[in-house]
């Protein structure tokens, strides 16, 4: 007679089902920790690329902040050859504006008119003198304001007087000095 044993083999399914759950659990551990071990090293690549750009940005910025430095320093000298120039532009308008105040004057001046007295003080003159008449003044006055230095003639005083069988008018005048534009003659 033939004997089956039916308990062992339902207990060797459970034992082989079991073992083949352990294996594939095993093999799906193994999965997970070669896909964590796998991330984590991309991750730290990341991290690593990450670093080294911030490294390479803050020494780009280093240079470049050097180069501002530079450029401030050449800005600061330009600005004070700029106003060395400006020093030396204003010396010499300085230096040629009595000739052509004196100059002008001179052209102004009618036959029969004579400046007897010159002041200037903070850019304001006043002028004293004697003509023949009074047209010799109006002239003079017109020609003044013609000029490029004398601005704002005006006519403060005027008396007539009669020196050695002359009748002669005394005038005073005042006016402002400025320096003109550029393209004047200088």
């Amino acid at each position: 007679m033939i004997r089956i044993n039916l308990l062992p083999v339902k207990a060797a399914q459970k034992k082989e089902q079991l073992r083949n759950q352990f294996v594939v659990a095993g093999v799906a551990l193994a999965i997970i920790i070669v896909g964590c071990v796998v991330m984590q090293m991309s991750i730290q690549s990341d991290i690593d690329t990450v670093k080294s750009q911030i490294r390479k940005n803050k020494a780009e910025i280093k240079s470049l902040q050097k180069k501002i430095g530079e450029v401030n320093k050449f800005k600061a000298l330009q600005e004070e050859l700029k106003n060395k120039l400006d020093v030396l532009e204003t010396l010499k308008k300085a230096k040629s504006g009595p000739v052509h105040i004196m100059d002008d004057l001179i052209t102004a001046l009618p036959d029969n008119l004579w400046v007897t007295d010159f002041k200037e003080k903070g850019g304001n003159i006043t002028l004293k003198g004697v003509g023949l008449s009074e047209d010799d003044v109006a002239d003079f006055m017109t020609n003044l304001d013609a000029s490029a230095y004398y601005k704002n003639v005006r006519l403060k005083v005027t008396k007539q007087k009669t020196s050695g069988g002359l009748r002669l008018q005394n005038f005073e005048l005042s006016c402002k000095v400025e320096q003109p534009s550029s393209g004047v003659k200088k």
